[in-house]
């Protein structure tokens, strides 16, 4: 399904009016739908952050399937907690919020005209950085889901 567009509304803070912008129409790359779908966390010693996790949150982290990566993560529940190994990689110094698109190129595209930056493109699934440079990862929408 394409990105619904929705409507701007402009006003200021000390009126709270709220008067709706019929000259704009802003075409979103994440959909309202969308959830966060993983939140990841490297780790210098996975075994005691998996352990961590576990205990803090009473889920279980199940060894990562080839597709998922490499690591541990949840498999019910969500969003989805995940563990790895710290790296050098994009997405292996900082924990990141993931969150499901149904076009990851799509939102790519938005992410930079919106003023972030695309940090490591992928098909399935991307890091990226926010106008104000945090980080967080975009992941393709199952299909069938």
């Amino acid at each position: 399904m394409p990105p619904q567009p929705f409507t701007t509304y402009v006003g200021t803070s000390a009126s709270h009016s709220r008067v709706p912008r019929t000259d704009v129409v802003i075409v979103r790359a994440v959909p309202r739908s969308s959830s966060l779908s993983l939140i990841e966390f490297p780790a210098d010693e996975p075994e005691r952050a998996r352990h961590f996790w576990a205990e803090l949150l009473g889920v279980e982290l199940e060894e990562r399937q080839h597709a998922e990566g490499e690591g541990w993560q949840t498999h019910s529940g969500a969003p989805a907690v995940g563990v790895h190994a710290r790296g050098r990689g994009p997405g292996d110094s900082f924990s990141l919020p993931y969150f499901t698109v149904s076009n990851v190129a799509e939102a790519l595209e938005r992410v930079e005209a919106l003023g972030g930056s695309v940090v490591h493109p992928g098909e399935k699934w991307a890091i990226c950085k926010d106008s104000e440079g945090s980080p967080f990862g975009l992941t393709q929408e199952s299909l069938g889901a």
